[in-house]
């Protein structure tokens, strides 16, 4: 019995000790100082960082919350930590408060911000990873594959190391479409669809659904468009999985398992280079 207790104390000691090493900084503003803000801007655009005191050349991941660009707050998930990454939750500016490209130019930002800071915090420039869930899906997207928004931080999107959205918006966003009056069944590609900026140099990527027939409308079948279009582009690295049986919302949980698994072999790939 003795012997059993002695294993716990130890396992456990070490996996306290381990969880100790991490750090949370909250609400750093990822825009300079020298970017004129109005007060919502200022309260919305600002970044929680998790990371380990230990960490050396880590994989960093860019966390964008959902809430269809109406609700929502930033966020480090719980299944990405304790895991040797970088976690970055960004917040950003809503609807209708703010309107398009304004919450896409804040996700290009704070893009920006974390290439310029990852080294601090022991990350790898190279390995800077974007993701998200459902509107933070598809801001991942458009940032990554409408080169113009890092552009503007002299950053080539090229530079990330992968780009796993969990159900992106494949076509303009419908909130998008609801600021000008278009409504939610009216398809639409134009400059607010990551569909519209289809490319062969694309950073790896994967695309991650809920089941067809639960998912939000026609989330499913856009990321499948999305994905052949990406491959008659040239794009050699794009992938769908579809976790059947999971709706909209229930599929982010077992879809962390696969970002994690993508980023450790990305990484692996990277570093190998």
């Amino acid at each position: 019995m003795k012997k059993y207790l002695l294993v716990f104390l130890i396992l456990f000691g070490l996996s306290a000790t381990a969880q100790d090493n991490y750090v949370t900084e909250t609400d750093i503003p990822y825009y300079a100082d020298t970017v004129k803000k109005d007060p919502y801007m200022a309260s919305q655009c600002k970044l929680d960082i998790y990371y380990s005191k230990a960490a050396k050349n880590a994989p960093t991941i860019v966390w964008f919350h959902g809430g269809g660009i109406t609700a929502g707050k930033k966020e480090l998930p719980a299944a990405l930590k304790n895991k040797g990454y970088i976690i970055v939750g960004v917040g950003y500016r809503l609807s209708p408060t703010a309107t398009a490209p304004a919450y896409i130019e804040d996700a290009a930002a704070a893009i920006a911000w974390v290439f310029g800071h990852a080294k601090q915090y022991g990350g790898n420039t190279k390995l800077i990873f974007i993701s998200g869930h459902s509107a933070g899906g598809y801001l991942g997207m458009m940032c990554t594959l409408n080169k113009k928004y890092l552009d503007k931080y002299k950053i080539d999107a090229n530079s990330i190391a992968g780009l796993i959205p969990f159900s992106g918006q494949a076509i303009t966003h419908f909130t998008i479409r609801k600021e000008r009056g278009i409504k939610e069944t009216q398809p639409t590609i134009d400059e607010y669809a990551p569909l519209y900026f289809v490319r062969p140099d694309a950073p790896p990527m994967l695309l991650i659904t809920g089941d067809r027939e639960m998912e939000l409308y026609g989330r499913y079948e856009e990321n499948a468009y999305l994905s052949r279009m990406m491959k008659l582009a040239g794009h050699k690295a794009t992938r769908l999985y579809e976790l059947q049986g999971f709706d909209h919302g229930g599929m982010a949980e077992p879809a962390f398992p696969l970002l994690i698994k993508e980023v450790r072999m990305l990484s692996k790939a990277i570093d190998a280079d």
